[in-house]
């Protein structure tokens, strides 16, 4: 006898869209090889549905939850935390972030670092004491920990939520597809990457949390990749002529320890020679070869050599490249804790410049990450080997790649640290014109302490950092210059047209310019927060996040809601 459909299935006649089309990325463990081709389809209801568990997305979860809505979150790799666990970078962040322009949950999020820390960790006494505990002393951060870290502290922060049956998580699991029904997405569909099975999510709400805005495409949502041309926005650092394959490198980061006196020379990298001795083509020009310590300093376009010596002394470099984004200090914990100091490789020299994981098919895709992985591991190979030391040597044998502590075989990250995403043509764009410093004081006429980014009046976030565009496929150099403390609009995090989906990573409705300063990890995390209160307060109103933005009162009501839980929308 024949079942009857489930609704999804009849329903599916009447979308005019809902290609089935695979969006993830074409990574070697992402591979379905071997998967049953009868795998069974399964069906979760929530309120609200994440695509995608890094930082924007686990903070839209953990609004949403403790809201009250019901949450299925899914993840393509199988750690939770995106930039900050899977990508391994540890945060980025301005210097006023412990006590202030950022949310409280990020805060509090820093604080459970630094809790696990001194629970699970033999730190020294003086490290123990210490208010803002840094466990690897890095200079990137006042907060350079292990992405296991991170990552524990997350799934505890989730844990009761997913014990109670308020939240379902899908770990390995890769979107597939959309359906819609005029300007609402009715359901989605996400396939595990372990079995093969096929769950079809339906949900008031979907959350597009993917590192490359995956769900955008799969919607029909507008959109925007690569760079726009400055007569389309006005801005100063705009180029001449748009380019949507124009998009910034991504980085295969890689954690390593020093043990002098050891050796642990990897293998050669078979593409070691191609990486040893490539120069990028960049305009400005790149100084020389891409595997050197002199590179092009992003601020003034000049050549500029960086220090590097991993016993974490001083250099003449300025930066010590070895303490940089350092993850773990010895001198932070009890003799015989750690063998050596741990640090994060995510360097101007190991950047990917020559494809993108936007607007390619599947295997080209895949085929720009191996590459990549080919350069991080041929840059392992080379500060081993070649690299030139202070004492007129070469190499660093005692180097060891720590592929344990981001839960690799070949020890690269899980997952490429995604600068650039797709980007939602939004109810409003953020311009250079809102917070670049330059052109502010072109149009304001302010100076000194007058000089503020742009003001929104449906602000629900706040961030700093400065614009920063790393080396592109389409052949930029370093696009690196200052901006002003900003505020997150409400109406960049809305699509113009879809009523039911929103961004919450690195694809609200920014340009090319202004994800420079939009992208980094507390940002990321106040998008997602800021989302998710509001598919909360959309379901409670009965009001659409349209209808919320355009509506004073509504709007205020809004901001006032999530002012309560913490949520900062504007400077001191």
């Amino acid at each position: 006898m024949n079942q009857p459909l489930p609704n999804w299935q009849m329903n599916r006649r009447r979308f005019h869209r809902g290609v089935v089309a695979t969006a993830g990325l074409g990574v070697p463990w992402l591979s379905l090889a071997g998967a049953p081709a009868h795998a069974a389809i399964r069906e979760h209801a929530a309120d609200v549905v994440i695509i995608g568990g890094g930082l924007g997305g686990c903070s839209a979860a953990l609004a949403a939850l403790r809201n009250g809505l019901r949450v299925v979150m899914t993840e393509e790799t199988d750690w939770i935390g995106g930039q900050l666990t899977s990508q391994a970078v540890p945060p980025d962040e301005h210097r006023w972030i412990e006590t202030h322009g950022a949310n409280g949950s990020y805060r509090t999020l820093r604080n459970r670092i630094r809790a696990f820390y001194r629970q699970h960790y033999p730190l020294t006494d003086a490290a123990r004491g210490t208010a803002h505990l840094n466990p690897g002393s890095g200079s990137v951060s006042r907060l350079c920990h292990e992405p296991r870290v991170a990552k524990a502290v997350l799934e505890g922060w989730l844990a009761p939520y997913l014990s109670a049956g308020q939240f379902t998580l899908l770990l390995e699991n890769q979107v597939l597809a959309a359906e819609v029904t005029g300007d609402r997405v009715e359901a989605v569909t996400v396939r595990s990457l372990k079995s093969g099975a096929q769950s079809v999510l339906t949900a008031d709400y979907f959350v597009d949390a993917t590192e490359l805005g995956d769900l955008l495409p799969l919607s029909g949502a507008e959109f925007v990749t690569g760079s726009e041309a400055r007569a389309q926005t006005g801005e100063f650092h705009a180029a001449e002529q748009a380019d949507a394959d124009n998009q910034q490198a991504f980085t295969m980061c890689f954690p390593v320890d020093y043990l002098a006196g050891q050796d642990h020379t990897i293998e050669r990298p078979a593409e070691y020679d191609f990486w040893r001795d490539f120069v990028p083509s960049l305009s400005p020009p790149w100084p020389g070869r891409l595997l050197d310590f002199t590179y092009t300093h992003p601020r003034s376009g000049q050549p500029k050599t960086l220090g590097f010596d991993p016993t974490g002394a001083r250099t003449g470099g300025g930066i010590n490249l070895w303490t940089y984004r350092r993850l773990i200090a010895r001198s932070n914990f009890q003799p015989g804790a750690y063998d050596g100091d741990v640090s994060l490789i995510n360097w101007p020299q190991n950047d990917y410049m020559l494809g993108n994981l936007i607007g390619v098919t599947a295997a080209q895709q895949k085929a720009h990450i191996a590459r990549a992985t080919q350069l991080s591991l041929s840059l392992m190979y080379w500060l081993q080997t070649e690299a030139p030391r202070r004492d007129g040597g070469q190499g660093f044998p005692g180097l060891r790649l720590r592929g344990d502590l981001v839960g690799t075989e070949n020890g690269v990250a899980k997952y490429p640290y995604v600068r650039e995403s797709r980007r939602i043509q939004g109810l409003m764009t953020i311009l250079e014109e809102h917070v670049g410093s330059a052109q502010r004081a072109h149009i304001t006429g302010a100076s000194g302490d007058d000089l503020k980014a742009a003001a929104f009046a449906d602000s629900v976030g706040v961030g700093s950092y400065g614009i920063d565009l790393h080396p592109s496929s389409g052949g930029d150099n370093y696009i690196d210059f200052a901006s002003l403390p900003f505020q997150i609009p409400l109406g960049a995090l809305i699509p113009r047209r879809l009523q039911n989906l929103l961004p919450a990573c690195k694809n609200i409705s920014t340009t090319h310019i202004t994800s420079g300063c939009y992208r980094l990890h507390p940002v990321e995390w106040g998008i997602g927060e800021a989302v998710g209160c509001l598919a909360s307060y959309a379901l409670e109103t009965k009001l659409s996040p349209h209808a919320i933005r355009s509506a004073g009162s509504h709007l205020s009501d809004f901001q006032r809601f999530i002012q309560k839980q913490g949520v900062e929308i504007a400077w001191p």
